[in-house]
């Protein structure tokens, strides 16, 4: 499985985004079905309110629906984690949504993300050591 980031879900959404046609491009080269968390579903959903709109936040809930990725389910067992992750990543800060994305990394046991955040998947680490693996490219 490929995880994927709020980042990702906006720019194949957004025909102006920078990343949009790498998002494209690396949607259709994949062979793997996506992954993503409820605090990503819940980031991107905000965010493509506030700059698309309604009908694009609600083509994003039915692609859920149908089946465009799988959302893991997070719970109470990994708060500790969640906590910890936030501590060590402070300055860069990291939020809930990414604290999210590298607890499903090591539930998975791969880092392979779609992600814009170029600067904080290169420097975070699942399992403490072992870096992501950025499927997206730069975006230019």
């Amino acid at each position: 499985m490929i995880i994927a980031d709020t980042g990702f879900f906006i720019a194949l959404a957004n025909r102006r985004d920078r990343f949009h046609e790498a998002a494209k491009r690396a949607l259709d080269a994949l062979d793997e079905p996506l992954i993503t968390t409820w605090p990503v579903m819940t980031e991107a959903c905000h965010l493509l309110l506030a700059r698309l709109g309604i009908d694009v936040e609600l083509r994003f809930i039915a692609d859920a629906t149908k089946g465009a990725f799988t959302t893991f389910d997070l719970t109470a067992t990994h708060l500790p984690r969640i906590a910890q992750l936030m501590r060590q990543y402070r300055d860069l800060p990291m939020d809930l949504a990414d604290a999210s994305l590298v607890v499903l990394a090591e539930s998975l046991g791969t880092g392979r993300i779609l992600s814009t955040d170029q600067r904080d998947f290169q420097t975070y680490r699942w399992k403490n050591r072992q870096p992501f693996e950025n499927l997206l490219g730069s975006g230019d």
